[in-house]
């Protein structure tokens, strides 16, 4: 056998009778003369390599070895002599070193000989050489504002690259918030009979169909061929659909279907009033009315009726007493705060805010309510502020509707470089109540909007938030999230004008006109939405897309550069997602703490501890030093399901070998491979975040750690590289 291996060999007999035996010898297959090939589990191109060959003499005199380096294909080149003849002692040993680049992509084939006058050995492996070189997306995104024109995105295609795998794709979009569409089956299909489903199982889809209506679109023919209208999404659109599909219909294309839901929601909702005029959770025996359900369904009738929702007489105007009796008493207890009278309270609340909103929404205010909801607006949550705005917005009160939305603008986050802006709430926000909801908080904020300013900057922004955000790919946590995220979208579409686009494009690219798209209301949901260039069209070096518009409406789009870079040190991009790689060497310290010995006593016990010393392409790392790896994410929304691909450098090798759970903050789940370690994220929350594990430097050279490489695995337009690393490790 070639390997070097202790073998034993057994045998039984047995004769006549009672007669047996039994035979055991250990044999050892071994050579006098033995080289062992060392080499990195794979090569990068454009890495220098030392490979070495260490050669072990067990015969009984000194010998002049000729050891030989053959190197079969074309992938690796010797920087040097092939052959080097050495003495070795008997019973000694020595390393052979050979300098090797590795020029081209393919397979190397690495042969060693050790040749003696007496006994020879060699050795052959085969190692991937990888090519210097990641498919790299550059994103960007935009807008068009109604009463502009134009815009520009300038690009770099690399010299060196793969031409064939070179792709532009630009999306563009009249409307974001048309999107919303998509998540409308969810509420459909939702299997809960609580008050608040059954009134989303129809409400928000009406409203949905109703804009549909009003801008005279044939719904039928939507349904059989529909534009994806998120100018963020890649892929073809109707594949893009069935990879999330649950559901065997959209019903808001269906009249038919949106009657049978409306009849039997308003049917079930009227069955499921208690006695008093309110709602519960349910209905029936020992069910007891609640004021934030009540308002909900006070509410959500409301918004049914102006949709022209047919309601059985009485069903709403009992609700609304029901809340007028409600926020009497809490008046109340307001009233007695002062002299503590019971029962009492000291400030306004956030469902106080929800009722007097839902009120006002039916012409009835209470002045006294209002004063002190105003009065304790500090103390509110962000997302009852949004309701209270809304009701001084429905009362005309300029000043106090100023001042509430200059409260909740100090929570506002804009973020210029993907065109988004949302609330982030407070630490102190109660998010498992639901006044905590972040979605529905922004939601009521863009609501708030529509209303007040739809034409702000603000409202597009939290629109493209709010789409970001959904956490099931068309719709979001849950079911009051969705449907209060699809009310909002709904009231923007309608408030902002984008429902009713009439817009004629121009595309150019260098000069050169690529395409003309007319969209109008009519075509909405069919018209041509996406431009792709790929391949030897898109040549080298610097671009200009640029996009005329003519018409009314404002135009979203986004832009995909992609390219297979073999560029000599490759830059990072990140758009939505973006990945930090930084390198450290770990440097031991002394340090013991203090614990209890077996008698109670304190000793000092030694703790491993390291100084972190920062690596940068310049510095010259020892074999044997200890590295740690820190990859640093930034996230601009909250996503789920991500993969980040981190390529380590040849000449590193992993310290842990397990593949698993990581204990680190985000709970990766990490393998490690031969060239890689890949780390898959369950959840990557909003803000900056930061995992590490660590390597140690083992062979010698330069070596090129191609960039961490991160994607959405269900969503291909999330993309991000690190900048790439040089390394050099010395004996």
């Amino acid at each position: 056998p070639e390997n070097l291996t202790s073998w034993k060999i057994r045998s039984w007999a047995m004769g006549q009778g009672a007669r047996v035996g039994e035979g055991e010898q250990l044999v050892v297959t071994r050579k006098n003369l033995i080289l062992r090939l060392q080499a990195p589990r794979f090569f990068t191109e454009t890495d220098e390599v030392v490979l070495s060959a260490n050669v072990h003499n067990y015969l009984k005199t000194s010998k002049d070895v000729k050891v030989v380096l053959e190197l079969d294909g074309d992938t690796l080149e010797p920087l040097g002599d092939v052959s080097q003849t050495v003495t070795i002692d008997a019973d000694g040993e020595q390393r052979i070193d050979w300098r090797v680049k590795a020029v081209r992509p393919g397979f190397a084939v690495i042969r060693m000989k050790a040749l003696t006058d007496e006994e020879s050995d060699a050795m052959q492996m085969t190692f991937p050489v990888k090519v210097h070189g990641i498919l790299k997306t550059e994103s960007f995104t935009g807008m068009i504002r109604g009463d502009a024109d134009q815009a520009q995105i300038s690009f770099q295609v690399p010299d060196q690259r793969k031409a064939e795998l070179s792709r532009l794709e630009l999306r563009y979009s009249p409307s974001l918030a048309g999107a919303m569409v998509d998540a409308l089956p969810y509420l459909v299909y939702s299997p809960h009979k609580t008050t608040d489903c059954t009134l989303y199982r129809f409400l928000p889809t009406v409203m949905t169909q109703n804009i549909l209506k009003r801008m005279g679109l044939n719904l039928k023919e939507i349904e059989e061929k529909r534009t994806n209208l998120n100018a963020q999404e890649i892929g073809d659109d109707q594949k893009r659909a069935e990879q999330w599909k649950r559901y065997d219909q959209n019903p808001v294309f269906s009249q038919e279907k949106v009657e049978q839901l409306v009849k039997q929601g308003v049917a079930d909702l009227t069955s499921m009033q208690l006695a008093d005029g309110g709602w519960g959770w349910f209905s029936g025996w020992q069910e007891q009315s609640s004021p934030y359900f009540t308002a909900r369904i006070v509410q959500g009738l409301a918004l049914a009726k102006q949709n022209d929702v047919a309601l059985v007489p009485g069903t709403l105007e009992r609700g609304v007493e029901w809340l007028k009796n409600y926020q009497q008493k809490e008046l109340q207890k307001l009233l007695n705060a002062d002299s503590k009278k019971k029962p009492y309270k000291m400030t306004a609340s956030n469902l106080d805010a929800y009722v007097f909103l839902v009120l006002v929404n039916q012409g009835i205010a209470d002045q006294k309510m209002y004063d002190f909801l105003y009065r304790d607006r500090t103390k509110l949550s962000v997302y009852a502020l949004g309701m209270l705005g809304l009701a001084s917005h429905e009362l005309k009160n300029q000043d106090r509707l100023a001042m509430i939305m200059s409260n909740m603008d100090q929570y506002l986050v804009q973020d210029a470089e993907n065109q988004t802006a949302y609330l982030n709430l407070p630490e102190s926000n109660y998010w498992w109540h639901w006044y905590g909801s972040e979605v529905e908080a922004n939601a009521y904020y863009l609501k708030l909007l529509s209303k007040a300013d739809p034409q702000n900057p603000k409202a597009t922004q939290l629109v493209k938030y709010l789409l970001n955000n959904r956490k099931h790919a068309t719709y979001w946590s849950s079911v009051s999230d969705t449907a209060i995220a699809i009310e909002a979208l709904a009231e923007y579409w309608s408030a902002s004008g984008e429902d009713q686009p009439d817009l004629t494009l121009d595309i150019f690219l260098d000069g050169k006109k690529q395409k003309t798209v007319q969209i109008n209301a009519e075509n909405l949901f069919t018209f041509d939405n996406k431009l792709v260039i790929e391949g030897a069209a898109l040549t080298s070096g610097a671009h200009r897309l640029e996009i005329r518009k003519q018409g009314n409406g404002p135009l979203y789009y986004n832009a995909y550069v992609t390219n297979f870079t073999k560029e000599d040190f490759i830059t990072a991009t990140g758009l939505e997602i973006k990945v930090q790689r930084k390198y450290y060497r770990l440097i031991p310290e002394e340090a013991a703490i203090k614990t209890s010995g077996s008698k109670g006593q304190a000793v000092d016990q030694r703790v491993e501890k390291y100084r972190r010393e920062a690596i940068d392409h310049e510095t010259e790392l020892t074999s044997g030093d200890l590295i740690e790896v820190e990859l640093i994410f930034e996230s601009k929304n909250d996503y789920e399901y991500l993969v980040f691909e981190d390529f380590r450098p040849a000449g590193l090798e992993a310290v842990d070998l397990r593949s698993g759970y990581s204990r680190n903050g985000l709970g990766a789940y990490q393998e490690f491979r031969d060239d890689r370690v890949v780390n898959y994220l369950r959840q990557l929350p909003r803000g900056t975040h930061s995992l590490s594990y660590r390597l140690r430097a083992e062979i010698p050279g330069r070596f090129s750690g191609l960039p961490t490489q991160g994607y959405g695995m269900y969503a291909p337009e999330l993309k991000t590289n690190s900048d790439e690393i040089k390394l050099k490790i010395k004996d």
